[in-house]
């Protein structure tokens, strides 16, 4: 029974000095709630010489990461750095040393989690990852726990927080889409280049942990569908009011008939939907369970006090670990052998949002209809908004379930028309 747990914290930046600045503020809060006390030993960081908001003793700093790796008192790595290289190699090689790993980086799990996984098993010492999806939020605890006794048949989550802040600016305050994307920037939501926020890579990587914890099913973030935000416009917001939905930058992963799908992309939610109301940074997962039925889990999903918050709960579970000498209590996940593949993206059917900029000359909407219906789309309401410039006027539709793939043939027949002006804007609902 240990009675001393020594840590090693590798990358210095706004989430570890949140962690360090907690465990050394609250060092007996710590201890009554693990039963050992937890120690930072080690600090590993390439910039060791510039003022942060906790202070720590010198002795204690270093740039050379062996210093944690190949220390054998320091019982629990904690990886903050980011990014698939270097972090990876130090992970392994702590896991290779029988150290346990507390980890934020949702990039390296989505894209090299299998190894990660394989590596402490093999080890058979801990792994947990908490603050790598939705910052403060539970969401991996609980579906590694506290959902555990449920069959989930469907997982939709808000996971960025970049793209929702625009979306809600775009719903709430009028702003084009470019001026929402330079007013988050200004508030430090969005980063220099937004670009894994904006075209929902960011997304991607959480929910491919999101759906191996749901469906003990391991996808590839680059085997999920993804489409971002960049092509929806202030009028798409406006119309999607007028049907009586939103717009979010949705996370979808559903087991269908033991096919896994999964998919990111603009999705137009009705004003009743739970998910409907999340607005800004914040994000929120729903699941849905064949005993749970539906929950949500809403909180901050950025910032460096909740993603220390997800990071010291993890830190505590590892440390009762191993003082109960209980390592590997929970398993990272089940695999279920019930799910044969990944759903392509053509094989789905959902209803969708059509915006077309239509020639205003008789006969137009009749071709469209015509093409839509060849493909076995039907429509449910069809809207022809106020005219614009050099007669061109956007026609708004709402369809009836179609499938996914008898939508892009529709389309690409629809851009050949003559009276066709620009690229047809296509948006999934989700009920």
């Amino acid at each position: 029974m240990m009675d001393k747990i020594n840590i090693g914290v590798i990358g210095f930046g706004t989430v570890g000095s949140g962690v360090i600045r907690a465990l050394l503020a609250k060092p007996h809060f710590f201890e009554k709630k693990t039963g050992a006390r937890l120690v930072v030993k080690t600090i590993c960081d390439k910039d060791i010489r510039t003022k942060r908001e906790v202070s720590v003793e010198k002795s204690i700093l270093t740039t050379d990461v062996n210093s944690i790796l190949h220390d054998a008192d320091v019982s629990i790595v904690v990886e903050l750095i980011g990014g698939i290289h270097p972090a990876k190699e130090f992970i392994l090689e702590a896991l290779r040393r029988g150290k346990h790993v507390v980890t934020a980086n949702k990039a390296l799990l989505a894209e090299c989690g299998e190894e990660i996984f394989q590596a402490a098993k093999k080890a058979n010492v801990d792994l947990y990852f908490e603050a790598s999806v939705g910052g403060g939020i539970p969401i991996i605890k609980a579906l590694r726990e506290s959902l555990g006794g449920n069959h989930i048949d469907t997982l939709l989550g808000i996971v960025n927080g970049t793209s929702n802040y625009i979306l809600t600016s775009m719903d709430e305050e009028g702003l084009s889409f470019n001026q929402a994307l330079i007013e988050a920037k200004k508030k430090g939501y969005a980063e220099k280049n937004p670009a894994l926020d904006i075209k929902g890579i960011d997304s991607a990587h959480k929910l491919a942990i999101l759906s191996l914890l749901s469906f003990g099913k391991s996808i590839a973030s680059n085997a999920i569908y993804v489409e971002g935000i960049e092509d929806i416009s202030l009028s798409d917001i406006r119309y999607a009011q007028d049907f009586g939905y939103v717009i979010k930058l949705l996370a979808i992963a559903k087991n269908i008939n033991g096919q896994l799908e999964a998919r990111v992309h603009p999705t137009l939610l009705s004003k009743e939907h739970l998910l409907s109301n999340v607005k800004g940074v914040y994000n929120a997962i729903y699941v849905h369970g064949d005993l749970a039925g539906g929950t949500l889990f809403y909180g901050r999903g950025a910032g460096s006090k909740p993603a220390a918050s997800s990071v010291l709960g993890d830190i505590i579970d590892v440390a009762r670990n191993i003082k109960h000498n209980s390592v590997n209590r929970v398993p990272i996940y089940v695999e279920d052998k019930t799910i044969k593949k990944v759903r392509d993206i053509d094989d789905i059917e959902t209803r969708y949002y059509l915006r077309l900029s239509v020639i205003d000359k008789p006969g137009g909407l009749g071709k469209i209809a015509a093409i839509l219906g060849r493909h076995g789309i039907s429509i449910a309401s069809v809207a022809q908004k106020e005219r614009k410039q050099a007669k061109i006027v956007p026609v708004v539709m709402m369809t009836h379930d179609a499938k996914e793939r008898n939508m892009r043939l529709a389309l690409e027949e629809i851009s050949r028309l003559g009276g066709i002006k620009k690229k047809t804007i296509a948006i999934r609902v989700e009920r």
